[in-house]
């Protein structure tokens, strides 16, 4: 009798995880047929087109949350990062940089303006993760400084006013910057852009060396600094790809927008880290997937955009949203206990 029930017990509990962790297709069909069935329009190619567009900012801003978030961390910085590169990128476009020492104003082409505008992520990653390895502040206070900071930058640019007009002129060699916001062949570049970002950091996460020691490092950071790996080097790796990613999301929004407000990315910060714990990315470190995290922010755009079409209240969506993360956490630790237990009685079953 012993032996059976304990033999049918982990069965139930296999059952149980397998259904953890696959909560987040299970919660993206369960909210199609809902939003579906509320707003008619909800499935016409111009919604889902629509829909596609804010899942690839949340998505591209979740490959960098992953990353993050992997090594124990996290990155409350990555919405005031989009505001500020949309921003640093309408300067250079419609007022270039002035060299008074010469008396002359020099418009960059697109393409160094989104190098200048990477670089700037690159480095408020790289700031994020000095103070976090160097000074040892922890990761929530460090990135939320930052946040401020950023978020004051981006008003302090142009006095908190919008920068509109971001095509750019012909005479200057500045043109094409609306590239990134349009669409090639009815497909949002944004799309294919998270479909480059996702196969590459998939990749690195699960076949370079540089992906298992982020693994590592969250997974076990003392272990993995008695094994010889540099893991401050690893955890600023970490965070500087999270401001790229949130680098490039300020520049396709500023296209698609063809404006720049310092207000752009508000809160996406906690769409990315939403999107990345429905992924099944354990917030103490150590597990986690690129191709999980974007089908999370399929279901994050999909929810808040669902819940727009359907008339619900800003308010309603905030507290939803809100429920949505915490729902998410609990989640995520419910599951990592149901892992230590069935790990525990398969030892107990070995000996």
């Amino acid at each position: 009798m012993t032996m059976q029930k304990s033999t049918r017990q982990p069965g139930k509990k296999n059952i149980g995880m397998l259904l953890l962790k696959g909560r987040t297709f299970i919660a993206l069909f369960v909210l199609f047929i809902v939003f579906s069935i509320i707003c008619p329009t909800f499935l016409l190619p111009s919604t889902l087109l629509m829909i596609a567009k804010h899942v690839a900012l949340y998505g591209i801003l979740a490959i960098g949350m992953t990353y993050v978030i992997i090594t124990a961390g996290i990155d409350l910085s990555v919405g005031s990062v989009v505001a500020l590169v949309g921003m640093a990128s309408g300067m250079l476009i419609t007022r270039g940089v002035t060299i008074r020492v010469f008396g002359v104003c020099i418009y960059p082409p697109v393409w160094s303006i989104v190098l200048i505008c990477l670089l700037l992520g690159a480095v408020v990653g790289w700031v994020n993760g000095i103070f976090i390895t160097r000074f040892n502040v922890a990761p929530f206070i460090a990135t939320l400084g930052t946040m401020y900071i950023c978020s004051g930058l981006a008003s302090l640019v142009s006095q908190g006013s919008t920068i509109s007009g971001l095509k750019g002129q012909a005479i200057l060699g500045n043109t094409g910057f609306e590239v990134f916001g349009a669409s090639t062949m009815g497909v949002p570049n944004a799309a294919i852009i998270l479909l480059v970002f996702t196969l590459i950091a998939a990749f690195v996460l699960k076949k370079t060396p540089f992906g298992w020691h982020l693994l590592a490092t969250g997974g076990n950071e003392k272990a993995a600094l008695l094994s010889g790996l540099k893991v401050k080097k690893v955890k600023i790796s970490a965070y500087i790809i999270s401001g790229v990613c949130a680098a490039v999301v300020g520049i396709i929004t500023a296209s698609q927008l063809q404006a720049a407000n310092p207000n752009n990315g508000s809160g996406w910060e906690m769409n990315a880290i939403a999107a990345v714990v429905l992924g099944g990315t354990s917030m103490s470190g150590g597990v986690g997937t690129v191709g999980g995290s974007i089908v999370g922010a399929f279901v994050i755009g999909v929810l808040n955009d669902g819940m727009v079409m359907s008339g619900v209240s800003e308010y309603w969506q905030k507290i939803i949203r809100g429920a949505v993360i915490i729902l998410a956490v609990i989640i995520d630790q419910v599951q990592n206990r149901m892992q230590a237990k069935i790990a525990l009685e398969q030892r107990e079953m070995l000996k």
